[in-house]
């Protein structure tokens, strides 16, 4: 039903030009039965996707040329991990699908990335598979074009906060923390989010140890649902930001120059963290065995970020993050077209510019 929906829909839109994500792995093939090229665009880390076609490409079983993407200790959550709300992160049928999307992709594969932080693997990647890499660069949302009914409250708080004293926590939307998690992490802001779809969800007060609101006071505010993220880390009082690596997040960080402490919990996010670690821009919590958090760990990871001395080489290495986004903000965006000019001349179509 929905190929031929589809069919419907590109027959009669026509278009010079189709990109797909890795939710459609069918829909490149129906874009190269009518002639229209179609192009891949890949959200998630290439750091990532590099290690994982090796792994499926890697006949002769040679090593991985990146050490730092050795993944021994990697945690995964584990059934003593899951939440009490009986839920884990959905398990994606990605064997076949991935490699798919990949390899029917025309010519060339957009990453939601920049060279300066995932050259190597860009290089990797297109080895792996013969074509081209090319970053449209971080593509995040300005501050100022967020709007949030409680991002009032949360800014006026921050702003009672010495530059760099805070530490953000959040991890997504797909992995909710234990009682034991909950417990291990104080003094934060911290962006609390339950199953989507819970008729039967819980209050923010039940979710926590009890009297933990009123022993964090002042030092902390707890956030229920969505927060304003981005105005959050841009905020000055930002010291680091604790989070699960999930690929959006990673890239927000950076783009305001937050180092962060990792804390993966699933699917890309360890060698995300990973990623994170090796470029300088953060450190990770370990876990126990059993893939649980101790506090004194955390505090440990935080204090290396946030304390004046340990961590001032990755703030540094942070902020110039920061700085190379701004810089080259719209050389990558340039890049993506010159390359969608190429296909389209390559496909004999020719293409008239106006000058705007």
């Amino acid at each position: 039903m929905s190929w031929d929906r589809f069919a419907t829909i590109l027959k009669t839109l026509d278009p010079d030009l189709f990109i797909y994500d890795l939710l459609q792995p069918w829909a490149p093939t129906l874009a190269s039965s009518l002639n229209i090229p179609a192009i891949l665009f890949y959200t998630a880390s290439v750091a990532a996707a590099s290690f994982t076609f090796h792994g499926l490409k890697n006949l002769k079983r040679e090593e991985f040329p990146f050490l730092e993407f050795y993944i021994n200790d990697c945690f995964m959550p584990t059934k003593s991990s899951r939440n009490e709300f009986g839920r884990t992160p959905p398990v994606s049928s990605s064997k076949e699908r991935i490699p798919q999307c990949f390899e029917h992709s025309s010519d060339i594969i957009l990453v939601k990335s920049f060279r300066e932080l995932e050259g190597k693997y860009m290089g990797y990647l297109s080895i792996l598979l013969n074509k081209k890499i090319v970053p449209t660069g971080p593509l995040v949302r300005d501050a100022s074009e967020e709007h949030h009914e409680n991002e009032k409250e949360i800014l006026e708080w921050l702003t009672k906060k010495r530059k760099a004293s805070t530490v953000f926590i959040s991890f997504g939307s797909e992995y909710y923390l234990s009682n034991k998690e909950r417990e291990a992490i104080v003094n934060f802001i911290w962006a609390l989010r339950f199953p989507v779809g819970d008729k039967e969800k819980p209050k923010l007060e039940e979710a926590l140890p009890e009297g933990y609101l009123e022993r964090i006071g002042e030092r902390g505010l707890m956030v229920e649902d969505w927060a304003p993220q981005a105005k959050i880390l841009q905020h000055s009082s930002i010291g680091g930001f604790v989070s699960h690596c999930g690929w959006n997040s990673v890239i927000e960080s950076l783009k305001f120059g937050v180092p962060i402490i990792a804390i993966p919990m699933c699917f890309d996010q360890p060698l995300n963290a990973r990623l994170v670690q090796a470029v300088g821009v953060g450190v990770g919590v370990k876990r126990e065995k059993d893939g649980s958090l101790e506090r004194e760990e955390i505090v440990r990871a935080i204090k290396q970020v946030v304390g004046e001395k340990d961590g001032e080489n990755i703030r540094n290495k942070a902020r110039e993050m920061s700085n190379y986004i701004k810089i080259k903000r719209d050389e990558e965006v340039d890049e993506v077209v010159q390359e969608f000019i190429q296909i389209l001349h390559k496909g004999g179509l020719k293409i008239h510019y106006q000058n705007v």
